[in-house]
């Protein structure tokens, strides 16, 4: 997935989103920091959400069905992996990959996943945190290779 991707998708189920919140336009204009013309011309699928208001919406919706739905799982997640070309930390804790993802290799206490929806890859430990997140493939092979023999 890209970021023009991820912004259309996002841009496309803004109103929904607002809708599910139920906030009036004037109220979700507001708290995007965008004027109420510019909601209404992005919710009318004339324009597309610039990238700021994109991660604002990751960030303030978060918990949103409907946007969790569309990206497949914690779109802040997403937009780091975009904005940063991949995450490297094992500090959170994740449902395990119940829905929206595939294992794809398991190595010692690792397993390698990726997520059916924005078709990107993460390395998840036994107890579920995450250590990589990444879109590139090759690279996520080698770091579960790495993790892997570093632990023997």
């Amino acid at each position: 997935m890209t970021i023009e991707q991820i912004t259309e998708i996002i841009s496309n189920k803004l109103k929904l989103i607002r809708i599910e919140k139920g906030y009036t336009q004037d109220r979700m204009a507001i708290v995007l920091g965008l004027s109420k013309k510019t909601l209404v011309q992005i919710e009318k699928h004339r324009n597309h959400a610039n990238w700021t208001t994109i991660v604002a919406i990751c960030a303030l919706f978060r918990d949103s069905e409907i946007l969790r739905t569309a990206v497949g799982g914690d779109p802040v997640e997403l937009v780091e992996i975009l904005a940063h070309e991949g995450i490297e930390r094992p500090k959170d804790r994740t449902l395990g990959g119940k829905v929206w993802w595939k294992d794809l290799k398991v190595v010692n206490n690792y397993r390698l996943q990726q997520n059916m929806i924005s078709k990107h890859f993460r390395i998840l430990d036994q107890e579920n945190h995450r250590w990589y997140s990444s879109f590139d493939e090759d690279e996520a092979h080698d770091r579960l290779a790495e993790f892997s023999t570093s632990e023997s």
